[in-house]
């Protein structure tokens, strides 16, 4: 542009003599001032111009969009937790939904008091998740043809039997003794059977049960009758204990099992969803997976804090929550493991009586898949 400039001067001095007409020097200055123009115009692209800047970058706005319409809707996730253990395991998820931090769906719960409530609740419909005896399950499995499928063990072995004083030492000694016990034709009674066969000892000849409605009454009937065994689980042992300190614990049914077999592995407790709601919504299933997941983590690794919660949410008080925690057998297992170890476990119980888990041992599509 300068040459231009020079060229365009050096032809204003030499005017006087050379024919140039002034409509050719118009031109020249014309052309000179458009490449300017062109110039300066190419910079401010370059540079990212005020009017290039305001424009909208609609590439940018549609791909935004696109991301918020693949985002799910939160869903209503019914949730439904029993009394004890698994209810202990989810106290800090229950936490997090009261202190409105879980904002992914909608989740609500509740806690029942007896396995009854649990099963009735399951085959209305009532809940979408729920806890519920190991066996139980595959009976709702069986008899709701596929309605339900499982999706995480959350309880080990967590029943003992509890005396007055310290006379019995093992199983052999429960010979012409009476049981007082609650969860027949649950978890409870198949693995107190399998125990006493295992060791030789007729239910009804050689050891007598009475089955009580709840846990509560296996403990005053505890307290009222020295001579009394008591068949309890965690943390309601624990609960007994606190109550009368002459309470014992005679065995641990945990251990008795693993004696007995090597086959399998005592299974309490586990977590169950309607197959039609895992169809429906398989990301608030996996939400819910993940954040139980953290909430037996977190009891399993912070017991002062955790029985607070038991406390809190009236499972039982904190001071035997603290006690009982580490007696409790939380976990959280899901995926191969979990096919592996209450499979087993179903085995084991199927062969003592195939009715216990509906008559049929579970197929594949009952462990559920993520």
């Amino acid at each position: 542009m300068l040459k231009v400039e020079a060229h365009v001067a050096t032809a204003a001095v030499a005017s006087t003599r050379s024919k140039m007409s002034l409509g050719l020097i118009a031109v020249i200055l014309t052309l000179a001032f458009a490449m300017t123009l062109f110039v300066g115009g190419c910079s401010a692209q370059d540079n990212g111009s005020p009017a290039q800047a305001d424009k909208p970058d609609t590439n940018a706005q549609a791909s935004a969009d696109a991301t918020d319409e693949q985002k799910p809707a939160p869903t209503d996730v019914r949730v439904l937790a029993l009394k004890g253990p698994t209810a202990m395991g989810l106290v800090q998820f229950f936490n997090e939904v009261d202190d409105a931090n879980v904002s992914t769906n909608n989740f609500s719960y509740s806690i029942a008091s007896a396995p009854d409530e649990v099963t009735a609740a399951v085959a209305k419909g009532d809940v979408d998740i729920a806890a519920v005896p190991a066996n139980v399950a595959a009976v709702l499995y069986n008899n709701t043809k596929g309605g339900v499928q499982v999706l995480n063990v959350n309880t080990l072995g967590v029943l003992y039997i509890v005396q007055n004083g310290d006379a019995i030492t093992s199983i052999e000694q429960l010979k012409g003794k009476t049981i007082y016990a609650s969860g027949k034709g649950a978890t409870p009674e198949y693995a107190l059977n399998y125990i006493l066969q295992e060791n030789n000892l007729v239910v009804g000849t050689d050891v007598q049960i009475e089955w009580l409605p709840e846990h509560t009454a296996v403990v005053t009937s505890l307290m009222s009758n020295p001579e009394s065994l008591g068949m309890l689980p965690q943390p309601f042992a624990t609960t007994a204990q606190s109550q009368n300190e002459n309470l014992k614990i005679a065995f641990d049914l945990n251990e008795e099992w693993t004696k007995a077999t090597s086959d399998s592995t005592l299974i309490t407790g586990v977590a169950i969803v309607r197959t039609e709601f895992a169809k429906e919504h398989p990301e608030a299933v996996a939400d819910f997976m993940q954040r139980y997941a953290e909430s037996v983590a977190f009891v399993n690794a912070n017991t002062e804090d955790a029985a607070k919660l038991v406390g809190k949410y009236d499972i039982v008080p904190e001071a035997v929550a603290l006690k009982a925690l580490p007696k409790c057998n939380i976990v959280y297992i899901d995926g191969s493991e979990l096919k592996t170890l209450l499979g087993g476990y179903l085995q084991t119980i199927f062969d003592q009586n195939p009715q216990a888990v509906g008559g049929t041992l579970p197929d594949d599509v009952f462990y559920y898949q993520k």
